[in-house]
């Protein structure tokens, strides 16, 4: 699917531009050019003694910014697949920083579209989150309406062939800034509790592996205009603690500016344009120029859900123990850790 191609990763020096690129080298070892677009030297940096040129020759780092339709464009002059990771994704940085938000996540989005569009990208693939999701604070807002931008923009790629999909999934676990890392830290500096925004809170749960595989399968089977979302599992907040520091006691602290409760990643308007396609869910475009939605249930051999239908981290009907995130930790965090 990816060898002779030539990728783009937009915030590919992220946990996912990590993992997406370790699994291209792996199972496309013909892949012509992987391009790593960030604006971070350092990451940039540390991610190239990972990746020796004289081993690597195929790999390229471009210092630059999603806000700079310019650069992107210059970066995308002849790739074949771009996937865009790139976003301010903190909830309370999005709600202190809303212009800059915006920025990134919106306009950036934008500036993809277009590159993609002028330089004969051939498949396009954005990634979104849960909190896009009847979005409640302006990180998931500016999400959502990213994700309409790239839905939408296959009624205007007219007669060129590109495909622009979505995929939407919940906390990753292990990534950057993500609760995980931040108790396991918290144990180690000495923490003799750990903090808690509310008892009750719910997400959904998934790994940078699966996270990739989505994206992959994506890639090899959208038509475009699809959102795609992945059945996982749920946890409870409180279980996450429990599986790193059994015995340490939780003080709740108060939901965060702009936090939900539980999140969502299908709504019930949303199960009105929702086919189930075995492993993943897909929210179809309301309007598609391209595709009826009996081209896309076919295509999946897929079922339409039914009318009073929402797929919420409250409502699932798959839970991680804390005997299960124990054991998610060792396998997908950190192979040594030990319970504090």
């Amino acid at each position: 699917m990816l060898n002779k191609k030539q990728v783009l990763i937009t915030g590919g020096t992220g946990s996912f531009g990590k993992m997406f690129v370790k699994t291209i080298l792996r199972d496309y070892p013909d892949v012509k050019k992987i391009i790593i677009y960030s604006r971070g030297e350092l990451e940039q940096f540390k991610m190239r003694q990972m990746y020796p040129k004289d081993k690597y020759p195929q790999l390229r780092f471009f210092i630059g910014d999603v806000r700079d339709a310019e650069r992107l464009e210059r970066a995308c002059e002849d790739v074949d697949v771009i996937i865009h990771a790139a976003a301010i994704k903190q909830v309370d940085t999005a709600e202190y920083n809303p212009e800059e938000c915006i920025k990134t996540n919106i306009n950036g989005a934008i500036n993809v579209i277009n590159a993609a569009l002028k330089c004969g990208v051939e498949d396009v693939v954005a990634l979104s989150t849960d909190k896009a999701c009847a979005p409640i604070n302006l990180y998931g807002a500016t999400k959502l309406t990213s994700d309409k931008l790239f839905t939408a923009a296959n009624n205007i790629s007219g007669s060129k062939k590109i495909k622009f999909s979505v995929v939407r999934y919940g906390n990753v676990m292990g990534s950057r800034g993500s609760v995980i890392p931040f108790f396991i830290e918290k144990m180690d500096n000495g923490a003799k509790e750990l903090p808690i925004t509310d008892m009750r809170m719910t997400r959904f749960n998934i790994s940078l592996e699966d996270g990739v595989e989505l994206v992959m399968w994506a890639l090899k089977n959208h038509i475009g205009g699809e959102i795609f979302i992945p059945k996982i599992k749920s946890y409870h907040i409180t279980d996450v603690a429990k599986a790193i520091a059994p015995n340490v006691p939780l003080v709740e602290i108060g939901i965060r500016p702009g936090e939900k409760l539980h999140e969502e990643m299908i709504t019930k308007t949303d199960a009105l344009n929702t086919i189930d396609i075995g492993k993943y869910y897909a929210i179809l475009p309301s309007v598609s120029f391209k595709n009826k939605h009996e081209d896309y249930t076919k295509h999946y051999n897929g079922k339409l859900v039914s009318a009073d239908f929402y797929y919420a981290s409250d409502n699932n009907t798959e839970w991680e123990t804390i005997e299960s995130m124990r054991e998610n930790i060792v396998k997908y965090v950190n192979p040594e850790f030990k319970v504090k």
